[in-house]
């Protein structure tokens, strides 16, 4: 299993210094979230990959459905190519309540999906440097052999990982997931809507049971599972680790996410991660 630290709050400043010890201290990955409006993610990735040499750096999560895909691909695949193939890219629909309809941005669940789905073809054929030809619902792209002239493509091959939330028990959203690299597990209560509560290791397995089902098996699927483990009790921190290791879970990420103590993440993130053996 591997372990990630998520920032959450900070400036590009604080992104790079927290990164830097997270790498010192044992971390296999840092991340930050992307929100509507605010400190911009990949100016804070990009000061994190100055200071660090091997730790993943990524996105938890961007909205990929409110955001031009062509600006996304420019921008980690340049990070890809600084930081010397670190970046992780998550993706999902994105949370309405970080200022989605204060910016007039798109609420509906199917137009979001819709937009993710059109969205991650656009940005995976532009990192593959290639011509291609995109007539969607809502992207129309075509860029011929005349008039391309890509940048580098990613340092990574055959690409930047990414990250999709499968959302249980949908299983359009869980064939979203399969196409790609990562699963980040969430559950659709009876309304249809993402809930809160928190994902179970058996839960865990279900998913997993059906997207070995579905998959070809050729590459692997990291499970990524969010919590918190004290940093002061190691033993106490494996407990609540382990479940999920043993379901399936690869990445494990500590997330903070109502802590607006800087010195408590901070003090968080010096004590490493909740690593077996």
């Amino acid at each position: 299993m591997r372990y990630g630290f998520v920032l959450p709050k900070g400036d590009a400043r604080l992104a790079a210094d927290f990164a830097h010890q997270a790498e010192i201290s044992g971390w296999d990955g840092f991340f930050v979230w992307e929100p509507v409006w605010g400190i911009d993610a990949w100016i804070c990735l990009t000061a994190a990959a100055m200071v660090t040499k091997q730790i993943k750096l990524g996105t938890l999560l961007s909205p990929l459905s409110r955001m031009r895909p062509w600006k996304l691909a420019s921008e980690s695949a340049t990070l890809d190519n600084l930081s010397g193939g670190r970046v992780i890219l998550s993706v999902g629909l994105g949370a309405l309540d970080t200022g989605f309809e204060e910016f007039g941005e798109v609420t509906d669940r199917k137009s979001r999906a819709e937009l993710l789905d059109e969205g991650l073809h656009i940005l995976t054929s532009l990192w593959s440097g290639e011509p291609f030809r995109h007539q969607g619902k809502y992207y129309q792209v075509e860029i011929s052999e005349k008039t391309f002239q890509p940048p580098p493509p990613p340092y990574q091959k055959p690409r930047i990982p990414i990250w999709v939330v499968g959302a249980w028990p949908s299983r359009k959203s869980l064939h979203r997931v399969i196409q790609y690299d990562g699963l980040l597990p969430a559950l659709l209560g009876k309304n249809g809507k993402i809930t809160l509560e928190r994902i179970t290791p058996s839960q865990i397995l279900e998913m997993k049971q059906y997207i070995d089902t579905h998959r070809d098996g050729k590459t692997t699927l990291d499970i990524i599972m969010e919590g918190q483990t004290p940093g002061s009790d190691l033993e106490k921190a494996r407990d609540i680790v382990s479940p999920y290791q043993d379901v399936g879970v690869t990445w494990w990420i500590e997330a903070f996410w109502e802590s607006r103590d800087s010195e408590q993440v901070l003090n968080r993130i010096r004590q490493g991660p909740p690593r077996s053996g």
